[in-house]
């Protein structure tokens, strides 16, 4: 079962510098706010995107350990 805990870990391991909140305790279903410089001239999707790909397939169809996250990204004020 993955962890909230898991989850800031590996976004970290993309974003060291970032700004990291993980919520959610089902071990299914999370949300995340990743606030990171690296984020400035990104889009939303391009944000998201790279976030995502931090997870290394966490999220990956049925067999992913990982099935809902809401992910809110930007870049610090």
């Amino acid at each position: 079962m993955i962890t909230a805990r898991d989850i800031e870990d590996l976004i970290r391991d993309s974003f060291p510098n970032a700004q990291i909140t993980v919520e959610g305790d089902d071990g299914a279903h999370f949300s995340a706010m990743v606030v990171d410089e690296a984020f400035r001239d990104m889009n939303r999707v391009q944000q998201q995107r790279a976030v995502y790909a931090a997870l290394k397939g966490k999220m990956d169809g049925s067999a992913g350990e990982l099935h809902a996250l809401a992910l809110t990204t930007k870049a610090p004020d």
